[in-house]
């Protein structure tokens, strides 16, 4: 696993990124407000996080089932030879299918686990034979159904997350 250089935040950029993160239309001045410093220095900070790549990109986070998208389907993926040809194939193709959402490689029995949306399963049926026809030494394609989301949370408390870390490790 590649390692990235941890960035340090203080209380005011974790601040900055908790109101980012649950609406990032919030305008400088809201944010600066709310966190108790004057604009010029807020905004500066904000431009410092996405110059650092704390901020990756700023997004809208849209309702599945409002646009019909109300099924989600977790697809696990065995493959038969790990070479950086397939991967690319298999990259290309995950890449331009765009109801896989999120597709992980894993340690373990499973090499890849796709996070899949659909209309239905008949929506499914035609993604998985795409799926299989265009990619090449699948030794095992098993899909499971979310019947209800519990926690669908994008949103990183990076105060609460670390302060967790270090108390487990202490322990």
């Amino acid at each position: 696993m590649i390692n990235e250089e941890t960035i340090e935040l203080d209380s005011k950029d974790v601040q900055i990124l908790n109101i980012l993160q649950k609406d990032s239309t919030t305008s400088i001045q809201s944010i600066a407000e709310q966190i108790g410093l004057t604009n010029n220095p807020c905004w500066r900070r904000v431009k410092r996080l996405q110059e650092m790549g704390v901020i990756a990109r700023y997004t809208v986070a849209l309702n599945r089932k409002k646009i019909g998208l109300g099924t989600t389907a977790f697809v696990t993926l065995r493959i038969e030879r790990h070479n950086i040809e397939w991967l690319n194939q298999f990259s290309e193709c995950i890449i331009g299918m765009p109801e896989i959402i999120e597709c992980h490689r894993m340690t373990g029995d499973i090499d890849y686990i796709l996070k899949v949306v659909v209309q239905d399963l008949n929506h499914y049926d035609r993604v998985y034979r795409e799926l299989v026809d265009k990619v090449s030494g699948l030794i095992d394609v098993s899909s499971t159904f979310s019947m209800e989301e519990i926690k669908a949370n994008a949103n990183i408390d990076a105060s609460s997350i670390a302060k967790a870390y270090r108390a487990r490790r202490a322990q």
